[in-house]
């Protein structure tokens, strides 16, 4: 029988053609797209090819696919002294897009029902009063050493707080070691808050041996610490608790305040490792309106709005922080506003001046014009979000007593005065901080008592 040769396979040879083909078109398709890339960066110096070649391009189905490729957003620039607003409009009503807050039952995590720590008086005692000595503490401000400055009536630094019905817990500077040992203790805020963290200091350091304890100042953070306890007492400047130009803690006297109101990150990447936390945000936002500058903003341009709004939302971002990070573990205080006493007619009907020359505390409920009821009852809502993940050092009404408590002239004045200035001690009396020892060492022996 004769044998058919085989007929040999095309598969091969197709398989062969199908691999060219395939490489073929990577290659036409890299090349057009370096085409349309070129075109892309040339099409508008040349005015007479740009809208045909566009027109070419858009038809094509491969422009389209690069054209719609995401590009990672780049961060916006950070604020800082030198930023500016290439132009301003009104505050549209835009709020950050901040999670869902999660209310827990039973109101804010505040002192025991059974005494209200907040309400009382005060009582002249020099037995037990102060709890340092000025000169005794090597950290203290010249901005709030009102003795070493030339005052010479030291009744300020004896008035213990007393509350109605009940008592402070005693200040024991080696109970408060033990409930930080191991931890952070941080003063996030303005002035005001960096004066509560150099009482605290004060207050502290004293047991410590001097071959045990450091001190750290830092241009944004600055860091008391205790070997022993491995403890540490922290100051962070945030002023405006979300990003602002004035974030550099020495150089922020600006004639415009621009913030992002959607951003925490250079602060909160500061603060989310401390184990306490204590805030506080007022003061500043009283000075004027502000502009925002939103992240999302590419233009510069921002929105003005009064202090108040500005406040608001910043208390939004920093409550959207609280409910999402904060867990059992760590606790959050929120000290509310400090009075200022710059109008003497107010405890003093048709008197004129300050807190200059104040040498006693004022009795009965006392209620200053700077004690701004809609910026507490903002507060108020906010802190109500947030349940029992915040402790409230309610200071306002108790500190509004106390309009001898302030430095007045007797602290040190960067800025030259003038001739006409110093003749007129009033014009330039300190009515805003206090002195120390004095009334922030009764804000932190009521944190005392909370911890």
């Amino acid at each position: 029988m004769q044998k058919w040769p085989k007929k040999k396979t095309q598969y091969p040879l197709i398989a062969l053609v199908f691999f060219i083909f395939i490489v073929f078109s990577i290659l036409y398709n890299e090349i057009y797209i370096h085409e349309i890339q070129s075109k892309n960066s040339t099409h508008h110096t040349d005015d007479d090819d740009s809208s045909t070649s566009a027109k070419e391009e858009e038809e094509d189905p491969l422009f389209q696919s690069v054209k719609n490729l995401t590009l990672p957003r780049i961060p916006p620039v950070p604020l800082d002294k030198s930023s500016a607003c290439h132009s301003t409009v009104k505050y549209s009503g835009k709020r950050a897009e901040w999670d869902s807050f999660k209310p827990e039952s039973g109101g804010r995590r505040e002192m025991p029902e059974t005494c209200d720590y907040f309400s009382g008086e005060w009582v002249f005692d020099n037995s037990s009063h102060p709890l340092y000595k000025e000169s005794d503490c090597p950290y203290m401000s010249d901005q709030l050493a009102c003795h070493k400055h030339g005052r010479q009536d030291l009744e300020y630094q004896y008035w213990r707080w007393q509350p109605h019905n009940c008592n402070l817990k005693r200040w024991n500077v080696t109970e408060m070691w033990e409930k930080l040992r191991g931890k952070r203790l941080m003063f996030v805020g303005d002035s005001l808050n960096r004066g509560q963290w150099i009482s605290m200091v004060c207050l502290m350091q004293s047991v410590i041996p001097a071959d045990k304890k450091f001190m750290t100042p830092q241009a944004h953070l600055s860091i008391f610490r205790a070997e022993e306890y491995n403890a540490s007492i922290e100051f962070l400047w945030a002023p405006l608790l979300v990003e602002s130009n004035s974030d550099d803690p020495v150089d922020h006297r600006l004639s415009e305040r621009i913030l992002r109101p959607d951003s925490l990150l250079r602060h909160s990447s500061e603060w989310m490792h401390a184990d306490i936390l204590v805030f506080n945000s007022y003061l500043w936002w009283r000075q004027g309106p502000v502009k925002l500058l939103w992240s999302s903003e590419e233009n510069g341009v921002c929105e003005e709005i009064n202090g108040l709004g500005g406040m608001e939302l910043a208390m939004d971002a920093w409550a959207n922080w609280v409910d999402s990070n904060v867990d059992p573990v760590k606790k959050v205080f929120f000290v509310t506003m400090s009075p200022t006493h710059f109008t003497k007619g107010e405890w003093e009907p048709g008197s004129e001046g300050n807190c200059y020359n104040e040498k006693l505390p004022l009795n009965g409920t006392y209620w200053g014009v700077d004690s701004d009821f809609p910026t507490m009852q903002m507060v108020e809502r906010t802190l109500a979000r947030l349940g029992s993940k915040v402790n409230v050092l309610n200071i306002t009404q108790l500190s509004d007593y106390r309009k001898d408590g302030h430095p007045s002239i007797y602290r040190k004045f960067w800025e030259a005065l003038t001739p006409e200035r110093l003749a007129d001690p009033a014009s330039y009396s300190d009515c805003i901080h206090w002195c120390l020892p004095g009334v922030p060492d009764v804000w932190n022996e009521l944190l005392f008592q909370f911890l």
